[in-house]
């Protein structure tokens, strides 16, 4: 398989994180992790005040609500929102004075975070069916941004950040949990589709990321959390540890001066 269009992986992961909706589980290569790789990333929720069972499908790599200090009337934005999983985390942070964002690109999890809203008769949680490189809300609307695994998904990550930084109040952070890179992917799998949707193949390199958070006019930024996902011993030994896929939490700050 040739290099992937950005399009391309856009629809191939729409269609992707669709199907586990509809098939109301999650495994193998659509949920942050792959079958034929055999790992998973995904980190326990189970114990967070606002946890709710209905919309957690298992496809973070990580806990962005952990380091997010997000306060009581805070408005928050929650990119990839899914079925609403880190969406009710942060609304128990917010509290009712508060107001949470999901934005998804994925109709079916957009209808499903609806109807986890509806049943749990939040007033101050709304999800929109959107592109996060291109946001369906104002300029300087919210005072924290989070991410849960899916920047990686992404092609345009450069335009994402820039994005975020729009979106947020001046003097607002973000709190994103993501997967990066040490060495060089192989080739082979970095065109394997299953690690595209997998959120692996699509990973660049955690220097690079780093570097895109500060050229969007970024401070304050620092790895707040870092996990090396073990790779299973065939695929390790057949490429005589030449890279490392690293999950990682990220802050950042847009300065108070910050337009």
């Amino acid at each position: 398989m040739k290099e992937m269009d950005d399009n391309k992986i856009r629809n191939m992961v729409r269609s992707k994180y669709g199907q586990i909706i509809k098939s109301s589980s999650c495994c193998g290569a659509g949920c942050c992790s792959s079958a034929d790789m055999g790992f998973t990333m995904k980190e326990d929720y189970s114990q967070l005040k606002g946890y709710e069972s209905n919309a957690d499908f298992g496809l973070g790599c990580g806990l962005p609500t952990q380091f997010a200090n997000i306060h009581q009337g805070d408005t928050v934005i929650d990119l990839g929102s899914g079925a609403g999983n880190d969406c009710f985390v942060a609304r128990a942070h917010t509290g009712d004075t508060g107001r949470v964002i999901g934005i998804d690109f994925t109709p079916e999890m957009i209808e499903k975070a609806k109807q986890n809203v509806s049943l749990l008769g939040y007033s101050n949680v709304e999800f929109h069916l959107g592109d996060i490189e291109n946001m369906p809300v104002p300029d300087h609307v919210a005072h924290v941004v989070i991410s849960n695994c899916v920047l990686n998904l992404l092609p345009s990550k450069e335009k994402i950040f820039h994005e975020i930084y729009r979106v947020l109040k001046p003097g607002g952070h973000f709190c994103i949990s993501d997967v990066v890179l040490t060495g060089e992917l192989p080739a082979d799998l970095k065109e394997n589709v299953d690690l595209y949707t997998g959120c692996v193949a699509g990973a660049i390199q955690k220097e690079q990321y780093l570097e895109l958070i500060t050229g969007a006019g970024f401070s304050e930024i620092a790895v707040r959390k870092e996990n090396e996902i073990v790779l299973p011993e065939n695929v390790a030994e057949a490429h005589n540890g030449s890279f490392s896929i690293l999950s990682i939490t990220v802050t950042g700050k847009k300065p108070v001066s910050g337009k």
